[in-house]
């Protein structure tokens, strides 16, 4: 049931590329200088090194996935992160992460067939993934620092889409989903500055995106916003009762795809 991508961004693997770089910078950039032990409240928990590191190390997992073109699911996640010996390395450390996967981007196919969890079997979907990883936890930097993110509505009208398409495969790592069932039950969510456009259906089965003239038909609940707070929606960033949303229809529906999709 998936819709085809709405942005144009998912053909166009380089401009994931040279997205990933720009977010990485501007990631660098919040946090050089910057107290390490500062508390991420998007990221409950975290401080502001244990995002950078983990923004870091998901960068370099991915670019060993990338360079070995796996054909199955990895045994274990651990690779060299060479991580620096003191906390005010880490700016620097995260930009050596982003260098490593361009690295590895340049000597990749993107259409390589290849090992991945989500619904495109192909070395793209990992530069796409690693792009939407960096830009939400660029921006969880910046408002634990107090700044106000930007993000550019095409970029994110493309991590809705790319958010939307992966979930039904997410269970490994958000068993949440499983939840994420019913009778036909719709859900839209539709961007009011960049057009985009998405109708989930739950099924008994499991859920997924409704492509062609289906896509059209009312909802039982949509949220309607722009691209940007759309995207810090579907991560959890927002709740949907934010004054950034025009809610209708279901509640209850509302609430049980809020309690079971955010990864």
């Amino acid at each position: 049931m998936d819709m085809p991508n709405q942005s144009g961004w998912a053909a166009a693997p380089a401009a994931h590329r040279a997205a990933i770089a720009a977010e990485t910078a501007r990631f660098v950039e919040v946090i050089r200088g910057a107290d390490p032990a500062t508390p991420v409240p998007d990221c409950p928990g975290w401080t502001l090194v244990e995002l950078v590191r983990h923004a870091g190390s998901v960068q370099r997992w991915f670019s060993v996935l990338l360079r070995q073109l796996v054909q199955e699911p990895p045994r274990s996640r651990d690779v060299e992160l060479h991580l620096p010996e003191h906390e005010d390395g880490y700016a620097d450390w995260l930009a050596a992460s982003a260098a490593e996967a361009e690295s590895v981007f340049a000597v990749t196919d993107p259409e390589a067939p290849m090992w991945a969890w989500g619904a495109d079997q192909h070395a793209r979907f990992w530069v796409r993934r690693m792009l939407f990883e960096t830009l939400v936890h660029r921006t969880d930097a910046e408002l634990a620092l107090g700044l106000q993110p930007v993000i550019d509505g095409g970029l994110a009208t493309d991590g809705v889409d790319e958010f939307l398409v992966n979930l039904p495969f997410a269970g490994l790592f958000a068993p949440k989903v499983a939840a994420l069932r019913g009778q036909g039950e719709t859900l839209r969510f539709r961007c009011t500055d960049t057009g985009g456009d998405w109708l989930v259906r739950l099924e008994p089965g499991g859920f997924g995106l409704v492509a062609g003239p289906a896509a059209r038909v009312s909802a039982d609940a949509a949220v309607h916003g722009a691209a940007a707070d759309l995207l810090r929606l579907v991560y959890g960033r927002l709740g949907h009762d934010a004054d950034a949303f025009e809610v209708q229809g279901d509640e209850e529906l509302l609430a049980r795809w809020f309690a079971n999709s955010a990864f």
